[in-house]
């Protein structure tokens, strides 16, 4: 059997993705390798001006428009400024390890920016899409659990990585729960989830500590490159045939790096009770509510 790669996209001609954290690394790549087959990207970042400069290098139709993941107003006006259908969304952006912080709605950064924030845009942006939505996570959710009754870390001493993995389990049983009700709705659409493995990007750089020496270390002589980590992103987002619910990772020891195959993930990941009462809460805390009855075949 061959591996699977970024040559293998099928044309996407006609088809409009949105990335978001589309400025570079991972999502940089994700946007150059779906431009190239044909589709129209729309690049969701932070730092817009970060944004028209990686642009720039990028061939094909790609647009630049601002989402600040951990700004609920941001996450609205994208949602309400973008036009037409959306076949592919693509909740890519993410922090890791950061600093305790808050967003500017109060919530706990990691959990607020990787889970919240893409839990509102995909329910904001729900009505437009056609395909499927991709959902990033990590291997780092095996450190997660879910505080239903402290998502933010308000109640609990902060643990930079602990944290991190509470947000990545939340974008893992977001996208399990997703297509639980894509199902019971009996919608054509399809979630899917992708971690990268060990990829060397930016996003190893911000903990403000001694460990992001570590890290960059470890990038330089252990990781793969943000090319292999953006494959089971494209892999989980373009393959026609894929069924729903699949989490997509490197085939390689540990799912470290290799090429994309679906994998599995921990027993937690399934829990449906937990996945249930953390969408309730994710509703809660952001005020938004998914309409399925229009997705419905």
């Amino acid at each position: 059997m061959s591996r699977w790669t970024a040559a293998d996209i099928p044309r996407q001609d006609g088809r409009t993705f949105v990335v978001t954290g589309a400025n570079s690394g991972l999502g940089l790549v994700t946007c150059r390798e779906l431009a190239r087959a044909g589709a129209h990207v729309v690049m969701a970042c932070r730092d817009v001006a970060k944004g028209q400069k990686a642009a720039a290098d990028l061939t094909g139709s790609v647009e630049v428009r601002p989402l600040d993941l951990a700004d609920l107003a941001s996450v609205r006006a994208f949602a309400a400024e973008l036009d037409g259908p959306v076949d592919v969304l693509v909740n890519n952006a993410g922090v890791m390890g950061v600093p305790r912080g808050r967003t500017a709605d109060g919530f706990e950064t990691q959990f607020g920016t990787n889970h919240l924030g893409h839990f509102a845009l995909t329910g904001l942006l729900l009505p437009r899409i056609t395909d499927r939505v991709v959902t990033l996570s990590s291997s780092l959710h095996r450190l997660g659990r879910i505080h239903l009754d402290d998502l933010n870390t308000e109640r609990r001493p902060y643990e930079r990585w602990l944290a991190y993995g509470q947000s990545k389990l939340a974008n893992l049983m977001f996208a399990y729960e997703l297509q639980h009700r894509f199902v019971a709705a009996r919608s054509l659409l399809r979630s899917m989830a992708a971690h990268p493995g060990y990829a060397a990007t930016n996003l190893q750089s911000h903990t403000g500590t001694f460990q992001d020496t570590i890290l960059a270390v470890g990038n330089r002589l252990l990781a793969q490159s943000a090319d292999a980590g953006a494959l089971p992103t494209l892999y989980a987002a373009t393959v026609a045939d894929l069924p729903g619910g699949t989490f997509v990772g490197p085939d390689g020891l540990g799912e470290s790096r290799g090429h994309p195959r679906p994998v599995g993930s921990t027993g937690a990941s399934h829990d449906p009770a937990v996945q249930r009462a953390l969408w309730a809460r994710s509703e809660e805390l952001t005020g938004v509510r998914f309409d399925l009855a229009g997705t419905s075949a």
